[in-house]
């Protein structure tokens, strides 16, 4: 169908700009184009999926009402995301945050035992293609560890993009990547040894 064709060469800037003037398909298109990566956002940010929901319509109408403020000065789906991560922070804002700082030998500890040149690398690779056992040692992961590799890996942003979303320097995201690979190494070496009693 060409009209479909042709809306999806439609550059997302566009469409905000037709939004800002009133264009609901245009929106319309903006929402079908971006809601997955917004949800599971929205769902890496909180805790309840009731509230990854909730969050999801907060960013949309942000996006709607303030469409005309976009600026490109990242992409719209950083953009997007970033109205999504404020939105979940300000809902856990009561919370108490969870800190766990490392130092440089806390890091070199976590290397070790996540088998850093160790003879058989490949196989964390064979084990991270087990969803479930992924699945889990990303969810053992600090949040903010977990969001950059989600970020990267998942979402496919570029540091550059990671760096504007989360108010950070490019170099500590680059620092925040490496620790976040190191612990989940780590935690997939970890399973990799239990996995066969486990199977017993």
């Amino acid at each position: 169908m060409p009209d479909a064709e042709a809306q999806l060469l439609i550059p997302d800037v566009e469409l905000l700009r037709r939004t800002a003037a009133g264009d609901q398909d245009s929106f319309s298109l903006l929402v079908d184009r971006h809601q997955d990566a917004v949800f599971r956002h929205a769902c890496y940010c909180c805790a309840q999926r009731q509230d990854a929901e909730d969050v999801l319509q907060e960013t949309f109408l942000a996006a709607l009402r303030s469409a005309g403020q976009f600026r490109a000065e990242a992409s719209c789906r950083t953009w997007l995301l970033r109205i999504a991560r404020n939105a979940a922070l300000r809902r856990r804002a009561g919370a108490a945050a969870v800190v766990n700082p490392e130092d440089s030998g806390a890091l070199e500890s976590l290397a070790l035992r996540a088998g850093w040149g160790a003879a058989n690398p490949e196989s964390l690779a064979l084990l991270a293609e087990n969803h479930e056992l992924l699945d889990r040692a990303l969810a053992a992961l600090p949040h903010d560890e977990r969001e950059v590799l989600l970020l990267r890996h998942w979402e496919d942003l570029s540091g550059e993009d990671i760096a504007a979303l989360l108010g950070l320097s490019l170099a500590a995201v680059k620092s925040r990547l490496h620790r976040a690979r190191v612990r989940l190494a780590a935690k997939l070496r970890e399973a990799q040894e239990v996995l066969p009693h486990a199977s017993k």
